[in-house]
């Protein structure tokens, strides 16, 4: 009897005491659809950082470029503010020449005037 009982305790341990392929593949496959899932989501922010460093990229040759366009901007007004007073003088030294030109055209006048009454 005692044979029967340890045989049958033996036979329950084994049972219920080990697992079933079955029973592993049940408790296994939910974990296999999540570390899927885990993979997925991963790549797709793998992914995004990858796209985020290129664009970090183009945004700094963006700086760059508005960066070069302000000199470039800052250059021009420079050179163009130096064109106007140019310009300015010139036209200032034009009036004066036009009011030289005035009054020779004055005394010119009066001299032609003058040799006409004598």
């Amino acid at each position: 009897m005692k044979k029967t009982i340890l045989l049958a305790m033996v036979t329950v341990l084994i049972a219920f005491g080990c697992a079933s392929r079955d029973y592993v593949k049940q408790q296994i496959d939910p974990l296999v659809d999540r570390i899927s899932k885990l993979e997925q989501r991963v790549t797709a922010l793998e992914q995004k950082v990858d796209a985020l460093g290129k664009m970090g990229a183009d945004i700094s040759a963006a700086k760059k470029d508005a960066a070069d366009a302000k000199a470039m901007a800052e250059d021009a007004m420079r050179m163009s503010k130096q064109n106007a007073d140019r310009a300015e003088a010139a036209a200032q030294r034009a009036e004066a020449a036009a009011d030289k030109c005035e009054k020779a055209a004055g005394k010119a006048e009066k001299a032609f005037e003058l040799r006409q009454k004598k």
